[in-house]
């Protein structure tokens, strides 16, 4: 049985009904546009042909087409994932017979979640039928030692978010890379959850300007068009992994809903225009990170890091714990979300992922609010 997801079902239709949001951590327009084409994608040229775009994905990561599906938003990429792990499709037929160290004692594979983390990464295996064990992350460090001690025989996936959601922490690359291969030589695979990795103001030759751990060995990494571009109303996600776990994933899309060809179509315009697209996108996240991390110093009864290039985080009020602030803040008509979503009660993560100007405006909303607090 699918659980419900707490969070997504608070956070539904919220950003819009407040004055002030400081929920919403993907980076959006300042309005929303009158017809299906996205402020960002009006009047801008698409490319010649019609180029696929698990192919255009492909290239940004260095890998070959076969090594990406397309999919309906990185939730999307992130639930195909795990229905993979839990029903173990994508095991080496030779060695996909079930041996008695291969489940745990209900018959169920198991998955493995950082915590602190992200809601869905834990109630979606589960409604695939895997059992979730957790791992602490705290402060959004990641620690192999930490994942390894917490694998069994029956684990086939372990799951991580890199920026962390919900601290913004970016993982070390080392500690990435060697989590990856300790999950590897358990037999399991290890999914990156990648939709924030872009957050950053130095750009790199990467993928999207960022570090990756797509193409890794045992590797599955998810982003999407959503976060770092403001575009997600298309809808638009991806899985990079080995062939065999995507032909495993694209086996279970056939009974999922398919990504709308209008979509498409956009999706091949923002990538023809992704180097302009991803400038404006990072002007606004260094404008927004100095925003928040100049709030954040400034409040003594706020404790917290802002990571650099990271546009949210999770801020602990001296007094009161997470879901009493924000309360308090929606009463002043300011939207920020309650740590309990994130295994983190005592805190709220607060997300500029609004133009400057409309964040500049929350702050100051915020700030009176937490001024009568006192």
């Amino acid at each position: 049985m699918f659980p419900a997801i707490e969070y997504l079902e608070w956070i539904d239709g919220r950003p819009e009904a407040v004055t002030h949001d400081l929920a919403s951590s993907d980076l959006r327009p300042a309005t929303h546009a009158d017809g299906p084409i996205p402020d960002r994608l009006a009047g801008r040229s698409d490319p010649p042909g019609q180029p696929r775009v698990d192919a255009l994905v492909a290239d940004q990561y260095d890998v070959a087409p076969e090594n990406v599906l397309v999919t309906a938003g990185a939730s999307s990429a992130n639930a195909l994932a795990f229905a993979v792990a839990a029903q173990r499709l994508a095991r080496d037929p030779e060695t996909a017979a079930v041996d008695d160290g291969d489940r745990d004692d209900t018959g169920r594979s198991r998955v493995l979640v950082e915590k602190p983390g992200y809601e869905p990464l834990t109630a979606t295996p589960q409604g695939f039928g895997a059992r979730v064990d957790r791992f602490m992350r705290p402060q959004g460090i990641l620690d192999p030692a930490r994942v390894d001690g917490a694998l069994t025989d029956a684990t086939e996936l372990v799951a991580v978010t890199d920026r962390h959601n919900p601290t913004g922490r970016r993982a070390d690359r080392d500690a990435l890379a060697a989590t990856a291969d300790l999950v590897a030589d358990a037999g399991a695979r290890l999914l990156v959850d990648e939709v924030y990795a872009p957050f950053t103001t130095t750009p790199t030759d990467e993928p999207f300007g960022a570090p990756s751990m797509a193409g890794a060995d045992g590797v599955v990494a998810t982003g999407s068009l959503t976060k770092f571009l403001g575009l997600g109303g298309l809808r638009i996600g991806w899985l990079v992994a080995d062939p065999a776990f995507v032909a495993a994933a694209e086996r279970v899309r056939h009974h999922l809903p398919s990504v709308a060809q209008p979509s498409v179509a956009l999706a091949r315009r923002a990538f023809h225009h992704l180097d302009d697209l991803a400038a404006d996108s990072r002007r606004r996240i260094q404008r927004n990170h100095d925003l928040l991390a100049e709030f954040a110093a400034d409040r003594t009864d706020l404790a917290g890091h802002v990571h650099d290039g990271a546009t949210y985080a999770v801020l602990e009020h001296d007094d009161v714990d997470g879901t009493t602030l924000a309360e308090h803040a929606l009463a002043a008509g300011v939207l920020v979300v309650p740590g309990r979503f994130f295994d983190r009660p005592d805190v709220v993560r607060i997300s500029l992922g609004r133009p400057p100007q409309q964040v500049t405006a929350a702050l100051d909303a915020l700030d009176d609010a937490l001024d009568d607090l006192a």
